[in-house]
């Protein structure tokens, strides 16, 4: 059972992995705790936004829309590699997903297939939502890749966890599809390798 990180630790763990980081706003004490805890924390969840352009991903990314309060992860990885910090805490990025997963998650074994959503994401995983428009066309340049591999080995390695602790909302939610443009098993092979 892993507490969360400080927001101060939060920052230290991206900076040593070589994340370029922008803080936007408040985004130590902006969170979504008042709906329910943060923690026990087990992984890292990686998302695409269906966005376009950077100043609106992260807007929408920390303010949320109407049917779906901000923030909306923790960072945002946008086009150009930056970390846009966005939240500290709970967040609305998971959603209901699979308990079998999660249990898979904590035991850092092999992912079974998500068939139910019945547990809540939004308290158990650290949430990275990736500037892509999602329709398996949009590129990924290096440098983002590059970022998403680091934010995803920065947590891992400050929580102790193998690239197994790394896993896409597909995985997590019936239904959905992010990230698509990559696969989440070459993900995790190159947080496994920065891991060593």
């Amino acid at each position: 059972m892993a507490p969360p990180m400080s927001a101060g630790a939060f920052l230290d763990a991206l900076r040593a992995e070589g994340v370029t980081v922008v803080e936007v706003g408040d985004w130590r004490e902006h969170n979504r705790n008042h709906k329910g805890p943060w923690g026990p924390v087990h992984g890292v969840m990686i998302h695409h936004t269906v966005t376009q352009g950077a100043e609106a991903t992260v807007r929408i990314c920390r303010d949320g829309h109407p049917d779906l309060p901000g923030p909306l992860c923790h960072g945002v990885v946008t086009k150009d590699g930056t970390v846009h910090l966005v939240g500290c805490g709970r967040a609305n990025h998971a959603g209901p997903g699979d308990d079998d997963v999660l249990r898979a998650v904590i035991a850092e074994k092999a992912l079974p297939p998500d068939n139910e959503a019945n547990t809540d994401g939004n308290r158990h995983f650290y949430g990275f939502e990736c500037e892509n428009l999602g329709d398996g066309q949009d590129p990924w340049p290096d440098a983002q890749l590059e970022a998403i591999e680091k934010v995803a080995a920065a947590v891992c390695r400050q929580h102790g966890w193998s690239e197994r602790s790394v896993i896409g909302h597909l995985e997590w939610q019936p239904g959905k599809v992010d990230p698509r443009g990559f696969s989440m098993a070459w993900l995790r092979e190159r947080v496994r390798d920065r891991l060593k």
